[in-house]
């Protein structure tokens, strides 16, 4: 998902009517995701095991640059949706889980997957918001947060959530950022729109070390993560989510505008992706 705070969503029961289709506007297109009603956005990305890009294998990548958990450790996956990458640390990371997000529907999923793997006993899914996190200060070795920091901001995030963190823990994100200095004017309007607060990575850095953490790993996550594990299985879901709210103008639009979003980074890949960032509380 992506690209603006998530507390903007309004709830327009109404667009759930049939609707006549019509021909979409260039301005659609290019609203956020969260612009969208949330009970649909909620239902559309619930068909799918990621709501961002990633993989196993690059949370794995992230994982590996963390050190001394143990099975006493705690740690928190703030927006952690329903959890396929929470599962992926659960099963190679000791300690206990938190996972967090403000849809009660993906928490549902998150739990039951955590029970499908008999990880129950020590991951469990929460429904919150992750500007007033449930956490006691220093309470945790770990936060990770994969495509989500962005609902709050990346620096509002690095400097709130790093009071939980117990000093020489870990916080580990991933967020959109640019290659380059310079880049089309189509795909940075586009950005500069959704989220103005991305940054090329060493911007990104220097903000996380000014935070108070020491920067430990940063990656840029492969073109895999965007087109195998998280536009290519939005294809049969997006067929059965038409053809479910077929004349549904708002439904219509949704998908319209996910598909811009997937024609944009083919058209521009080079310019932009996630990077993940990995610190380590001073």
């Amino acid at each position: 998902m992506s690209n603006e705070n998530i507390k903007t969503i309004e709830l327009r029961s109404n667009d759930l009517t049939p609707d006549e289709p019509s021909e979409l506007a260039p301005s659609s297109l290019n609203r956020s995701i969260h612009e969208f009603d949330f009970n649909l956005i909620c239902e559309y990305f619930s068909n799918v095991e990621r709501q961002g890009p990633g993989s196993p294998e690059i949370t794995l990548k992230a994982l590996s640059f963390i050190d001394n958990l143990t099975d006493e450790s705690r740690i928190a996956d703030i927006g952690c949706g329903t959890g396929g990458q929470t599962m992926t640390l659960a099963i190679h990371a000791p300690g206990r889980i938190t996972g967090l997000d403000l849809f009660p529907e993906f928490i549902h999923i998150f739990n039951r997957n955590a029970e499908r793997l008999n990880l129950q006993d020590r991951v469990k899914g929460i429904i919150g918001s992750m500007d007033e996190l449930p956490f006691q200060k220093e309470e945790l070795d770990l936060i990770w947060s994969e495509g989500a920091i962005y609902n709050i901001g990346f620096q509002r995030g690095l400097n709130e959530w790093r009071e939980f963190l117990k000093t020489g823990g870990y916080i580990a994100v991933s967020e959109a950022s640019w290659f380059t200095d310079e880049r089309p004017a189509e795909i940075n309007d586009f950005w500069m729109d959704a989220y103005p607060e991305i940054d090329i990575i060493p911007n990104k850095v220097a903000q996380m070390q000014k935070a108070g953490y020491i920067p430990v790993s940063t990656f840029i996550l492969p073109e895999n993560c965007w087109t195998e594990h998280f536009y290519a299985p939005q294809i049969a879901a997006q067929e059965k989510f038409l053809t479910k709210y077929a004349g549904n103008k708002t439904a219509g639009e949704l998908i319209s505008n996910q598909r811009h979003e997937m024609q944009l980074y083919d058209k521009y890949k080079s310019f932009y992706g996630y990077v993940f960032y990995i610190g380590k509380k001073i």
